[in-house]
């Protein structure tokens, strides 16, 4: 087809034929037809998740009286329900393509349109002078909300499953230096749940690379981005920083990609650094990115610690009878008999050591006999890890298969020591290697769970872990540490790079 993975600057004929005469943009219908079914499904679903919550409420709170006169206008109003919560999302904009498929702006949305709902109810029933039963409210809007955030989740990982497969993927076309191509195209074909499927790229004219076996086709350079969108079947270019794209040839190339509704995207140079902490306010008619410091004080991080500690202890009593019967099995089980419970000094927040509390899996000289196995890491970076370490008991890598041994460290969260969410607790030799950037993860205190995790847990590399923790001290909020929550339990049963 094209030799252009040394070579940039040499494309088809076609395309040759295709710049010299101006684009023909395909329009991208596949795409969008797409993206309206999924929108159509969600109003299906926020529809029966209020018919259902609505009638939940009735039952409840007037179950016992029968057909009775003010029960009937209840009866008249649950059909109603399923209508106003559609309103409430579409005035939060939870329908909206830029709030859909990754992230958790859509659920923070739906949280919102709740919490709306129950205001609109309020001062509607206020105003004019209509007595909605309490109980009703109380238990229907509720109700609606966490039904929905589950119901949404599920639906959206139907789609990252479709992505996954290959199916449905926005096709990008990237646009930048090669360093930069290769290491977007990297992160974005690990990471599948963007829906982002690299088909090409485009690189300054007569550059050559040395990495051409990192990157994706090169289908021109700058001048022919329109030309290798219409020629490849693109519906989305990617622009990477790079100083030859400045903003008269960005303003020139939205044009030329405008009419037929392809997407165009400008990548940050702030890395991992995203959602409500960036705001475009115009100065003078020139756009300026302001960014805001990340949330590592004031009363949202008050509001986290209660979360956690309420939410440990709340753990710590529904497992208890599995703490016993793990503790049991550790110590008496077969190939390692000894203590339950494995302590080992970690460093936390500001890089203040603390006691971390573990189910034993190991032998109890497995420290000792460190060192002899270092050269068979299957980790880069700091971390030591390997899929078939023999100090592991058989019982110990049961535990690690569904991160049973990670329970006590509750207690760890009670104490304060850690959060339920947040970067993995290092050892003091990791600590020592970090260069100054990766010290940035000892601001807030490590996790039981966090992005590292539910991303893959040892199948990744360190740096990418490493980047993952960052992202996570930089855009922390409540929102996310709840769909980390919930992640963990997926990956759990998955066992994904558990050893």
């Amino acid at each position: 087809m094209l030799e252009t993975r040394s070579t940039v600057g040499i494309i088809p004929e076609k395309l040759q034929a295709s710049a010299a005469r101006g684009p023909e943009l395909r329009p991208p219908a596949a795409r969008s037809g797409w993206r309206g079914r999924y929108a159509f499904g969600l109003c299906l679903i926020d529809w029966t998740v209020g018919l259902v919550a609505a009638s939940v409420a009735l039952v409840l709170r007037f179950g016992s009286y029968g057909i009775q006169p003010f029960v009937q206008d209840y009866l008249m109003l649950t059909p109603l329900f399923p209508l106003a919560w559609i309103g409430v999302l579409a005035i939060n904009r939870a329908y909206e393509f830029r709030h859909l498929f990754v992230g958790t702006d859509e659920y923070a949305r739906v949280v919102r349109a709740g919490m709306g709902l129950t205001a609109a109810l309020a001062i509607f029933s206020f105003t004019f002078d209509l007595r909605l039963a309490r109980g009703y409210v109380i238990i229907a809007v509720p109700l609606a909300t966490l039904v929905d955030l589950g119901a949404r989740y599920l639906y959206r990982q139907v789609l990252h499953r479709s992505w996954a497969r290959g199916e449905r993927l926005h096709r990008v076309i990237l646009v930048g230096h090669a360093r930069a191509v290769a290491d977007m195209t990297r992160r974005l074909r690990h990471e599948s749940h963007h829906g982002l499927g690299i088909i090409g790229a485009c690189l300054p004219p007569g550059s050559r690379s040395e990495m051409s076996a990192a990157l994706p086709p090169i289908y021109g350079n700058f001048d022919q981005v329109a030309a290798a969108v219409s020629y490849s079947g693109a519906d989305t270019v990617v622009v990477l920083s790079c100083p030859e794209i400045d903003g008269a040839a960005l303003r020139r190339l939205a044009w030329q990609l405008e009419r037929d509704e392809i997407d165009l995207i400008v990548a940050s140079t702030l890395v991992d650094v995203a959602g409500d902490r960036t705001t475009i306010r115009p100065v003078d008619g020139l756009p300026m990115l302001h960014v805001e410091h990340p949330r590592l004080k004031g009363s949202a991080r008050l509001v986290k610690a209660a979360f956690d500690r309420i939410g440990a202890l709340l753990l710590l009593a529904l497992s208890a009878p599995v703490l016993a019967v793990v503790a049991a099995l550790v110590m008496f089980g077969p190939g390692g008999r000894g203590p339950a419970v494995f302590r080992q000094e970690r460093v936390g927040k500001d890089g203040r050591p603390f006691v971390l509390y573990k189910f034993r899996t190991m032998v109890v000289n497995a420290e000792a006999r460190l060192q002899e196995l270092r050269n068979l890491n299957d980790t880069d970076g700091e971390l030591f890890k390997m899929r078939d370490d023999p100090r592991v008991t058989p019982v110990g890598r049961w535990l690690r298969r569904y991160s049973l041994d990670e329970l006590p460290q509750l207690v760890n969260v009670v104490k304060g020591d850690m959060s339920l969410v947040g970067p993995r607790p290092p050892l003091a030799r990791e600590v020592a290697g970090y260069p100054a950037d990766m010290r940035r993860r000892l601001v807030v205190k490590p996790g039981l769970t966090g992005l590292w995790q539910v991303s893959g847990r040892s199948d990744l590399s360190w740096d990418e872990s490493i980047r993952l923790d960052l992202t996570y001290v930089e855009n922390w909020s409540l929102a996310m540490d709840l769909a980390i929550l919930a992640r963990t339990a997926s990956a759990v049963v998955r066992s994904s790079g558990a050893y």
